[in-house]
């Protein structure tokens, strides 16, 4: 059965003061049940605060990057091994910024995927496309190029790891992709997986771009949505729980 998940991202905000409110605010407001879980992914400096915090909770932590190099003259990267000591249990790869900005082709990512899971952790694999690539018919091509770059390098591991599928055209502009667009690719997502791997027709699919609480509950009930990688709404402790709850 496949859980149901929704991961806060907070890019690059925060700080201690304000770390530690959202994070006790997150611990005393969170009702897990059955398959239910959420997981913030912070700022490498502030992995050690979500540690303190949130361990012993039912809420996981993980980091928004990796690099796909295990050790060496790197400077300013930070390894997989090095994130999985402060107890980590998700990665966000391949987000659109990190491809946009930093040039992460679909090899860096799949790397980063690797690497994540010989660390003892879950990668969240991002794709997504633009909006001209979505109006000029391309989008599903390219989610399903970005997939199966991934699975080229990981395998039958794939079953092991979660997809995000975030249009770039989405991602805090406030414009959200519709239910119905969502699932029809999610649904060509979930297909692909199965080609790839029978057992990988289990994996949590979510859906991130300008996700709120008041969008959350049409697009939860899709039936090939398993959750949210929610961006800016996960800096407040009312809003990110709303969404899960949803």
């Amino acid at each position: 059965m496949r859980g149901k998940l929704v991961v806060g991202n907070w890019k690059m905000n925060g700080d201690l003061r304000r770390n530690d409110a959202l994070l006790a605010g997150l611990r005393a407001g969170w009702q897990a049940g059955g398959t239910r879980e959420i997981t913030v992914c912070v700022p490498f400096p502030y992995l050690w605060q979500a540690q303190a915090a949130l361990s012993g909770s039912n809420i996981g932590w993980g980091a928004q990057n990796v690099s796909e190099h295990a050790d060496g003259a790197h400077t300013g990267e930070v390894a997989a091994s090095m994130v999985a000591e402060f107890g980590c249990r998700y990665v966000i790869v391949g987000h659109s910024e990190r491809r946009a900005l930093y040039g992460e082709t679909d090899e860096m990512v799949a790397a980063k995927a690797s690497a994540t899971l010989q660390a003892g952790m879950t990668p969240i694999v991002c794709v997504g496309e633009t909006w001209a690539e979505r109006e000029s018919g391309n989008g599903d091509a390219v989610v399903i190029r970005q997939l199966d770059a991934v699975v080229s390098r990981i395998g039958s591991r794939i079953a092991e790891a979660v997809v995000a599928y975030e249009p770039v055209w989405a991602i805090g502009t406030g414009r959200s992709a519709t239910p119905e667009l969502a699932q029809a690719v999610h649904e060509v997502l979930r297909a692909r997986l199965r080609k790839h791997e029978a057992a990988a027709a289990n994996v949590s699919l979510l859906y991130g771009g300008s996700v709120k609480a008041g969008n959350a509950k049409a697009l939860f009930a899709c039936a090939d949505i398993d959750g949210g990688l929610i961006g800016g709404a996960s800096l407040n402790v009312d809003e990110f729980l709303a969404i899960a709850g949803a």
